[in-house]
């Protein structure tokens, strides 16, 4: 607690703070029905040159711009506390601006290494313009719930790319909750919230066939 609090390690203190303060504000979205990484999606930079190639080859862009900010913040604070930890246990520890040059130095190719692999296990933006209203009619699994008549929660779907979709959805009225796990079809869709039912037996039969929700 004493190396958190010291001033040499300021910057690392707020950057864990930060760190922080984000994941309890993302969870707190979660339960309410949305997400900030979705928010702020995942960044597009088509260019190769410059401060553009630059930020390609950190991966901005493979993972939402929240989760590479956490992941920043995170890797920059363990590399900050760990200079300052070796620095004070064979000397004494440095200024808080010269530790930051060892901490950045370490922290761009962490990112860069966890991003890649961060971007093989969250779910992938579609690869093809898909219009929304293709996804009606498809199987997906709830993922975060219960879906009911209140606040949306998440359903997984895969579109006709083969590319995962996590949509915000609801339960039909008239039916019971939908727990977690369980397999839905989505029936309709109002503005970017999906009305889902219960998945029928033969999801593939059920991927053919048009449903929209009686008012």
């Amino acid at each position: 607690m004493g190396l958190f609090l010291a001033p040499e390690c300021l910057p690392f203190a707020i950057a864990a703070a930060v760190l922080a303060g984000l994941t309890v504000i993302e969870m707190l979205a979660t339960v309410m029905g949305f997400s900030i990484t979705e928010l702020l999606g995942k960044p597009d930079f088509n260019g190769h040159d410059g401060f553009a190639g630059y930020l390609s080859w950190l991966n901005v862009g493979g993972v939402p711009l929240l989760i590479l900010l956490m992941m920043a913040l995170g890797f920059f604070a363990i590399a900050g506390f760990a200079v300052q930890a070796v620095a004070g246990a064979f000397w004494a520890p440095l200024p808080a601006p010269v530790a930051v040059v060892p901490a950045l130095t370490v922290t761009f190719p962490m990112v860069r290494a966890s991003s890649r692999t961060v971007a093989r296990i969250v779910p992938h933006d579609e690869t093809y313009a898909v219009d929304l209203d293709t996804l009606i009619g498809r199987t997906g699994e709830v993922s975060l719930g219960p879906l009911d008549q209140g606040l949306p929660g998440r359903v997984r779907v895969k579109d006709q790319h083969g590319n995962w979709h996590v949509l915000r959805a609801k339960a039909a009225k008239g039916h019971e909750p939908l727990k977690i796990g369980t397999q839905v079809l989505l029936v309709d869709r109002k503005a970017d919230v999906f009305i889902a039912i219960p998945a029928l037996m033969d999801p593939i039969g059920a991927n053919n066939q048009s449903f929209r929700e009686q008012p």
